[in-house]
């Protein structure tokens, strides 16, 4: 019986990475002090292996990857999703309204994501979100499985995986 080869390429380079100031909320009234990290991601596909002996041009997914990097690169990011937190614009800031505090963010410096909290897995998402938007890249491919990860620090990494159905 002939078997189907699929293979899982995990693509996880040095340049592979954002810079962000966060801090992780963990309840209504206790939260992290902003701070920042160099943010590492990974991305596990797995696909058909063609009859060149490949799945994809690792060129492709390099580079999307590094974009999708860039977007994040060098901000402040804020949840606009967060149960505990309200982000509102008032001029030329956000302002974070947090358990009776006001913080002030300059817009230009800051990203308010679609994120419930700025952690690792809810980072992971996002990003895998943004690739799966690529419909010509992972249709193309015949993408069965990705699983983003993203790193804030040695040994410690959050997931976010999809499946085709």
């Amino acid at each position: 019986m002939p078997v189907k080869a699929y293979t899982s390429i995990e693509i996880s380079k040095e340049d592979l990475k954002f810079s962000g100031a966060h801090f992780t909320i963990f309840s209504a009234t206790d939260r992290e002090r902003l701070h920042g990290h160099n943010f590492k991601v990974s991305l596990v596909l797995t696909a058909d292996v063609g009859d060149n002996g490949m799945c994809f041009s690792y060129v492709e997914i390099k580079s999307r990857l590094r974009k999708l990097c860039s977007r994040l690169d060098e901000y402040t990011l804020l949840p606009a999703e967060s149960p505990y937190m309200r982000v509102v614009e008032r001029g030329e800031f956000y302002i974070a309204e947090f358990n009776g505090e006001e913080i002030p963010f300059l817009k230009t410096d800051t990203l308010v994501l679609p994120v419930r909290n700025t952690t690792v897995e809810e980072f992971a998402r996002y990003l895998l979100e943004l690739l799966l938007t690529d419909a010509p890249f992972i249709e193309g491919n015949e993408i069965a499985e990705l699983v983003m990860k993203v790193s804030s620090g040695p040994g410690q990494w959050g997931s976010a995986s999809w499946t085709r159905d």
